[in-house]
C-alpha cells in the first residue's frame, strides 16, 4: 500500500494533478519517472508519478461511468492538433534537454530562444505534447510575441 503522505491528498485547499489516458501504463509510467525524474508512488489502478510538486496520473481509456456519463476516455489519435498540453518549467533547459535525450526523449526541435524564454517540445509515448521551458527575458519584463492568426480563426500558441 502506498503511504498516504505520498498521495495527492491535500490537508487544506486544493492540489492540481494531471490525468492522462494512456495505451500502455507501464511504458508511460517509466517515461515520466525517467525523463522527468519522477517518483512512482503507485504502479497502476491508477499509476501515479510524483514529478517535482505535482502528480501525473495515468490509466487506460474506458467508457462512460456513473460520474462521467456519455464520456469516453481514450489516448490521442493524432498529434497534429492539440487543445491542451503539459507545460513544464525548468531552471536549466540545456541540462534538462541533455538528460531527457539520454533517457530516450524525442524532442520536436532543440531548445529555441524566444526572447522571453527558452523552450522546446517533446511527445510522450502516447503522443501527448509537452512544452519544456526556462524563463529568461520574461524575468526582465520581456514578453513573447503575440500569437499569429491560424487559418480558420483563432491564434496559434507560440
Amino acid at each position: 500500500m502506498t503511504p498516504p503522505g505520498k498521495l495527492p491528498a491535500p490537508q487544506h485547499g486544493l492540489l492540481l494533478t494531471h490525468f492522462l489516458t494512456v495505451r500502455d501504463v507501464a511504458v508511460s509510467r517509466r517515461f515520466y519517472a525517467d525523463v522527468f525524474g519522477g517518483e512512482v508512488v503507485m504502479a497502476e489502478n491508477p499509476a501515479m508519478v510524483k514529478v517535482a510538486n505535482s502528480w501525473i496520473i495515468m490509466n487506460p481509456g474506458g467508457g462512460p461511468t456513473p460520474d462521467k456519463p456519455g464520456i469516453t476516455l481514450e489516448a490521442p489519435r493524432s498529434g497534429e492538433r492539440v487543445s491542451s498540453f503539459l507545460n513544464v518549467r525548468v531552471a536549466d533547459l540545456a541540462a534538462f534537454y541533455t538528460h531527457a535525450v539520454a533517457q530516450g526523449a524525442d524532442f520536436l526541435t532543440e531548445p529555441v530562444d524566444r526572447g522571453a524564454e527558452l523552450r522546446c517540445y517533446l511527445r510522450d509515448p502516447d503522443g501527448y505534447l509537452i512544452e519544456v521551458g526556462q524563463s529568461t527575458g520574461l524575468l526582465l519584463g520581456i514578453q513573447a510575441e503575440p500569437p499569429r492568426a491560424a487559418a480558420g480563426g483563432g491564434g496559434v500558441p507560440e
